[in-house]
């Protein structure tokens, strides 16, 4: 049965807050006059359509008393009903019919409720549900209508015609607009087709509906929302944020005009190019809500998607951390420096930095506890707040300009005070002099008496304070006073600097040390350009708050790219604007006084703010809070999608929450992590970690644009044209620069954990199936790959064993030789192709069911033996062709198997057997034409498994006849997997008796060197008659008498004595002969296996397990196999002297008597 969607039951009222149904009509295909007695565990075929306005649902065959008795169903109780539904319906859609509905509330007693049917993941059971659930499947999939051909037939005369289709698949004769949907139920599902989730507003009705309310009559819509309203005021309040307020001034002045002009133009760049890519990905089909996440999982895959979607998830939360950190500095600098409970008066150098760190830890807890409370309460305060922290925003930019125009007709009054050309702090004077005339009186001033040891003149006082003069600026001198020459460029400060004026002259000692250093404006940390960019780049992020909202948007493809590229041009251009007139109007060392020390202690940016600075203090208060809250409410909702999606099971309890969907435990875990950016306590530390995740988060959205766009893939067709592969990957350059560019050690963290949670996913097995990028790019790969193998054979330096292994099936469709695949893996060390291949005997279309339990089984047991390779099923009328076509026709292209392993025929001399060992001498055959290794182990089941491990032991090569290399590769590929490791390798190679033995052993040794062998090397001496029982000449030879005693037309018994007689009269006639390189020759060999005598030297022969080679010695195939390996445990025939053994030569000198073997005896 194959299960594609789960309805379950769900009573409802019919004031239930739940989206529109699509009212469907249920059929049970029985007569009114029918009773239908309902048995728990029975189960029924009944079948889903649309309802039209004017459908009585009485049409199809069923009235509505048996619909009724459907209804008396107890939801809980086990019953089953196969459903064939149709596939337009979307996943989490809710259908009803509404006779069913009627016979359910007649019988219950029950008033005001419907049944409900709900559209829920295959992979969802009726046991997670514990509810009545109905399996839908397609016409023809082996459940058949048993008399397809008359479905419209009742008449009695065409009963007995009927019957003869009785248990017959007729899916060719079935109505289609039965298994089929209709073209305007199909368009209906389309049009209202929504994987997007519930928008705000319906989370504010389903809490009201908590707290007590009386629930809508009506089921709440969700905001239809337009283009400014739903994406470019979002935008606009999302990328505006605290480092305007707060540090752009201080990176105009650090870094100079031209600088962060570059950083800006660097960092807008990079968002419109993602903002282009986004909008390619949001107009191809219905928009994903969730914003990055689903964009990249699903289009590049959930493994790519689970760990960008973290990133992103852990960037929007240390951003609330952020947001929460400038909050509080706002409020404990520039507000309310009293309320700080670590007080900084008095301190100076790191013990006051130590204190307002703990400052803003302990009032980031606080405020951040209280965001938290507020979003866990309702997002709907959350929601309704937006609005009023947006007009923050704007009025504060406003403002700002406004008082840059005001600059250039009157500019503020905001002196700084300067000695020499240093920067003095606000609070260490009173009056800009040393002194003061008052009634021709000269007065120290408190200037005096900060440098100086006494009021008196003569005092001993500070030796810089004494040679330089006393100088007093204007901090805000206008955009026309032409101060943007000397603002140009950078001024790149150590920590602990002072803040010095360019173009004035200072008379200073370098070799006296600088004193009172706390009177002056220090720099609190070391600058640089690439600090300067991580501290930045935050402020252009928020562009996928418009994909975030796209549940709420009328039109989202329109939307998105609109408004989206509409708020990046507007922010890009006031940032631009914002850094060539902050410094066209601000002296350079008020720009570069980060805290305003020198000006009284006011917010840089609030000195131009018009008309007063508080509107920019505490418009950028609330903005900060405001898009704290955001993060707050935006983050958990990201989390819980990933966790609901399921791809990182860990995750899993943080997809439940609240009645009403509210992400309870997602919100806890993002306020904990959240913590760990309030602990940390700088904002200057906090913002290039989220940086990292940002841009990577960006980096992927440029990727997936890209790749979609090079693999051309049928359904990539973006409504939005603007875009282009080359954009994609500048912008995904960019963002990687840029990650390298902040910090390089953040960023390779934040790839790091990227990786990890990458490898996770694939650890635990990704089953999602998204139709993603990677894929099509795997393909794309493949197919690349494919067509270079196609150019010509493998050189012999390249060539590995790609092993086609067959099996065969038992009756359960199970495999009978689970060994064959323990080899295979031990085997592999090669790295080469594997195809697992078995035959089923019957036709395609009565044994598909077979096929697929073949398959199934093939699949598992190469899972359990770890054997990374292809499964292949083929139907054949008999096993024997069968076999043949997968020999024939495995592989793809230039990825085709080059070897073939096979057992060996077991029972085969039973006469029952007898055709199982006809298919194995097919199988030598067509291996051998077709110029394949052939392996054959014997008795496999004797074989290692994978989990076995020999501690000591000898793999034995018995090198008789040159094969080509083959037998040398083997136990060098047995020796690289685990269970045979510790095996010793020990070759036996074969020499005449008119042979050097001890040169050929000297020869042998030096040629296992060249090859990098690691092996001993016996030499034994044997007959020519015996070894040519293992030459390829003995395979014509045979054939040629096969051929023969056809001719002689002979009986049986004549033929057995006539084989006898020359078998005995040729025994030592046949030698060896050098192989014709003109034609291919067919070879095959008789294996045999070794038991040696206790007093042998050799260990060589106990306990041997073969594995017969029979190829045909080729010139165009490099290793050409003709020979058997034996290797350590197993053994059968015994080794035998037909001259008795030899006390001049080594005892291991022993020559084998051949044995009479039907296979290579008999034609």
């Amino acid at each position: 049965m194959k299960r594609t969607r789960l309805l379950s039951v769900h009573h409802l009222d019919d004031n239930s807050n739940s989206p529109s149904p699509t009212e469907m009509c249920l059929t049970t295909g029985v007569s009114s006059t029918d009773i239908i007695d309902v048995e728990q565990g029975a189960q029924y075929t009944a079948l889903w359509r649309p309802r039209t306005k004017t459908d009585t649902c009485q049409d199809v065959g069923a009235s509505s008393e048996a619909l009724g008795a459907f209804g008396q169903l107890d939801p809980k109780s086990t019953v089953q009903y196969h459903i064939d539904a149709p596939p337009s319906l979307p996943l989490g859609s809710l259908v009803r019919d509404p006779f069913l509905t009627a016979g359910h509330a007649k019988d219950k007693g029950e008033v005001g409720h419907k049944l409900w049917w709900k559209v829920l993941d295959a992979v969802e059971t009726a046991e997670n549900h514990k509810q009545l659930a109905l399996y839908w499947e397609k016409a023809g999939d082996g459940h058949p209508k048993e008399s397809s051909p008359f479905i419209n037939s009742s008449a009695a005369s065409n009963m007995e015609k009927s019957q003869q289709y009785d248990g017959k698949s007729m899916a060719l004769f079935e109505e289609e607009i039965d298994t089929s949907p209709m073209v305007s139920s199909l368009l209906s599902s389309l049009a209202n087709y929504s994987n997007l989730p519930t928008g705000s507003k319906e989370h504010e009705e389903a809490e009201n509906n908590e707290e007590g309310a009386r629930p809508s009559k009506k089921p709440v819509k969700a905001p239809q929302l337009g283009t400014l309203m739903g994406v470019y005021l979002p935008c606009i309040q999302n990328i505006f944020g605290v480092i305007l307020f707060l540090r752009m001034t201080w990176m105009v002045g650090i870094g100079g005009v031209l600088g962060s002009f570059i950083i800006v133009f660097m960092c807008c760049s990079t968002t419109m190019l993602t903002a282009i890519s986004m909008s390619a990905i949001a107009t191809n089909g219905v928009v994903p809500a969730g914003g990055s996440y689903y964009m990249i999982s699903r289009s590049l895959g959930p493994e790519f998607g689970g760990a960008v979607g973290i990133c992103f998830y852990l960037g929007t939360t240390f951003a609330g951390a952020m947001y929460i950190l400038g909050c509080i500095e706002i409020l404990l600098i520039y507000i309310v420096p009293q309320a700080a409970i670590f007080k900084i008066e008095g301190l100076e150098g790191p013990e006051a930095e130590i204190a307002l760190l703990n400052n803003m830890r302990v009032y980031g807890t606080i405020v951040l506890s209280f965001m938290a409370i507020v979003v866990f309460v309702g997002v709907k305060y959350v929601n309704k707040l937006a609005l009023v922290f947006l007009a923050c925003v704007i009025l504060s930019i406003l403002a700002v300009y406004a008082g840059i125009i005001k600059t250039a007709l009157e500019p503020p009054v905001f002196p700084v005070c300067l000695i020499g050309n240093r920067t003095l702090l606000s609070k260490s004077y009173d009056i800009c002099a040393k002194v003061i005339e008052i009634d021709n009186e000269t007065i120290t001033t408190k200037l005096w008496r900060s440098f100086c040891d006494s009021d008196s003149l003569n005092a001993t006082c500070d030796e810089y304070f004494i040679n330089n003069n006393i100088t007093e600026i204007q901090g805000i001198p206008g955009v026309t006073s032409g101060i943007l020459a000397e603002n140009l460029f950078g001024n790149y400060l150590e920590k602990g600097m002072i803040l010095e004026k360019r173009g004035i002259s200072s008379n200073v000692d370098p070799d006296i040390p600088t004193t009172n250093a706390n009177r002056y404006v220090l720099a609190d940390i070391t600058s640089f350009f690439t600090l300067l960019v991580g501290i930045y780049f935050p402020s252009v992020t928020g562009i996928m708050a418009g994909s975030n909202r796209s549940g709420d948007l009328r039109d989202a493809q329109k939307s998105i790219p609109i408004g989206t590229i509409a708020a990046i041009t507007t922010t890009s251009t006031v940032y631009m604007s914002c850094v060539v007139l902050f410094g066209a109007c601000i002296e350079g060392v008020v720009l570069r006084d980060k805290f305003g020390e020198g000006v009284n202690g006011n917010l840089v940016i609030g000195t131009l703010a018009w008309p007063s600075p508080w509107v920019i203090v505490f418009g950028s208060f609330f903005s900060t809070c405001g898009a704290g809250l955001q993060s707050l409410t935006g983050a958990p909702r990201l989390l819980q999608a990933i966790s609901r999606d399921g791809i990182i099971p860990f995750l899993r309890v943080f997809g439940h929450g609240k009645a009403n969907g509210e992400p309870t435990w997602a919100l806890l875990l993002t306020a904990s992590i959240c913590e760990i950016g309030i602990i940390i306590a700088s904002l200057d530390s906090v913002a290039p970690i989220l940086s990292m995740f940002f841009l990577m988060c960006y980096m992927f959205v440029n990727l997936a644009c890209a790749l979609q766009t090079l693999l051309r893939t049928p359904n990539w067709r973006p409504r939005f044209k603007f875009y282009h592969w080359a954009l994609s990957f500048l912008g995904m350059s960019l963002c990687l620069s840029l990650m390298f560019i902040c910090s390089w050690y953040y960023a390779i963290v934040a790839m790091g954990i990227a990786t990890c949670i990458y490898k996770y996913i694939e650890f635990c097995g990704a089953e999602k199936e998204w139709g993603d990028g990677i894929r099509g790019i795997s393909l794309s790969a493949a197919r690349f790959a494919l067509m270079r193998l196609e150019e010509g054979p493998p050189h012999t330096k390249n060539w590995r064993p790609q092993i086609l292994v067959l099996v065969s099936m038992d009756a359960e469709q199970n495999v009978e030789q689970p060994r064959l695949l323990s080899l295979t893996n031990q085997l592999k060390a090669g790295k080469g192709l594997t195809i697992v291949g078995t035959s089923v005997q019957g036709t395609f279309l009565d044994s598909y069911t077979e096929v697929q339990r073949a398959d199934q089984s093939l699949r598992k047991l190469m899972e359990t033996e770890k054997v990374k390779g292809f499964s292949q099923v083929v139907v054949s009328s008999n096993i024997r062709d069968g076999t043949s076509h997968l020999i024939q026709v495995g592989g793809l292209g230039g990825l085709k198997h080059n070897t073939v392993m096979v057992s060996w025929p077991q029972n085969w001399k039973q006469p029952e057997c007898h055709q199982q060992f006809r298919n194995f001498i097919e199988v030598v055959r067509e291996t051998t034409i077709a110029s394949l290794a052939l392996l054959v182990p014997k008795n496999i089941s004797s074989y290692p498994s994978n989990g076995e491990r020999f501690t000591e032991g000898h793999i034995d090569m018995w090198w008789i006849v040159h094969d080509g290399g083959m037998l040398m590769l083997l136990p060098f590929l047995l020796r690289q997997h685990k269970v045979w490791r510790k095996c010793k390798l020990r070759i036996f190679t074969v020499a005449q008796m008119d042979d050097n033995s001890i040169q050929m052993k000297k020869d042998l040794i030096t040629f296992l060197y060249h090859l990098r062998i690691d092996a001993a090397v016996e030499v034994v001496e044997m007959l020519d008659s015996d070894i040519s029982a293992y030459t390829y000449e003995k395979t014509l030879v045979m054939e040629q008498r096969s051929q023969i005693l056809k001719q002689m037309h002979l009986t049986k018994n004549e033929m057995e004595r006539e084989i006898q007689s020359i078998t005995d009269s040729s025994r030592g006639s046949i030698r060896r002969k050098n192989p014709p390189t003109l034609r291919p020759q067919q070879s095959t060999e008789e294996g045999t296996t070794l038991a040696e005598k206790p007093q042998d030297k050799s260990e060589a022969v106990s306990n041997l397990k073969q594995v017969r080679l029979i190829q045909s010695k080729t010139p165009t195939s490099p290793t050409s196999p003709t020979s058997p390996v034996a290797t350590l445990a197993g053994g059968a025939v015994t080794w035998k002297d037909s001259k008795g053994p030899d006390k001049g030569k080594t005892d291991s000198a022993a020559t084998p008597e051949a044995c009479k073997d039907p296979l290579s005896m008999k034609p």
